[in-house]
């Protein structure tokens, strides 16, 4: 299993990278962690028009979201799923439509929405989600496929909800926004320290942060900064750049 970092960014794009979008591709499935302008880059790496595809979507912040203008250059004969929160398909169906940008039915790969609640859920996916600590209401997920698990938090502060879907992740996939702890209580985010304790806490295997700031993270060596800072805490930490690879 293979997993695409293509979007590593928050907020905007800048010489560093471009705004959230993750790729897992596993052996039955492709599975996508939101949809960012990273998004623009899934033609070229979803090449088996079989395999079904389900978007794991966190929250509509336009950070997160702005890569389904994108989609009318997507040929996915499958279809796509869209898993999210309640209000998913009426958000969604007034960002993809005009004046924005080309509607939902006229696009050529067909969209279905599955609407989730927290907790655990079965079935040919197999994912746990909870409510964050965010502006506005945002989901984490707890992914397991290919006998791994894959943790998604982005956008939130720290909260009670981020260690039990962490808990002996094969992969913790944290955002890393702020430089400094707390640093705009109104608007939670995380800073290095925050992900790598919670990655020590849980017992996850790995740590990956992402979702950096535009703004407070300009240049590489930042993000270099910040990894140093989470490994004094969780030693097996990678701050990612847009299109690293992991496997599992």
């Amino acid at each position: 299993m293979k997993i695409h970092f293509l979007g590593t960014n928050g907020w905007y794009n800048t010489a560093t990278g471009e705004t959230s979008c993750v790729l897992i591709d596993a052996e039955e499935m492709y599975i996508i962690l939101d949809a960012g302008n990273g998004f623009r880059k899934l033609d070229t790496l979803i090449t088996n028009k079989k395999k079904p595809i389900y978007l794991f979507l966190s929250h509509f912040h336009l950070d997160h979201t702005y890569g389904f203008h994108m989609m009318p250059k997507m040929k996915w004969p499958q279809g796509i799923t869209i898993i999210g929160q309640h209000g998913t398909e009426k958000a969604l169906g007034q960002l993809i439509a005009k004046p924005w940008t080309c509607p939902i039915d006229q696009l050529t790969t067909k969209i279905r929405f599955s609407e989730t609640t927290p907790g655990k859920h079965h079935g040919v996916l197999t994912y746990e989600c909870a409510f964050l600590v965010h502006a506005d209401p945002c989901l984490g997920y707890r992914i397991t496929v290919d006998g791994k698990v894959i943790t998604y938090l982005t956008d939130t502060g720290v909260c009670d909800a981020m260690e039990p879907l962490a808990h002996n992740a094969d992969l913790l996939i944290t955002e890393c926004a702020w430089r400094v702890q707390n640093q705009f209580p109104g608007w939670p985010h995380l800073a290095p320290e925050d992900g790598a304790t919670i990655a020590r806490d849980a017992h996850a295997k790995m740590l990956a942060l992402m979702h950096f700031d535009a703004h407070g993270y300009p240049t590489m060596a930042e993000r270099v900064d910040a990894e140093q800072r989470a490994k004094a805490i969780f030693p097996n930490t990678r701050a990612m750049h847009d299109d690293d690879v992991i496997t599992l």
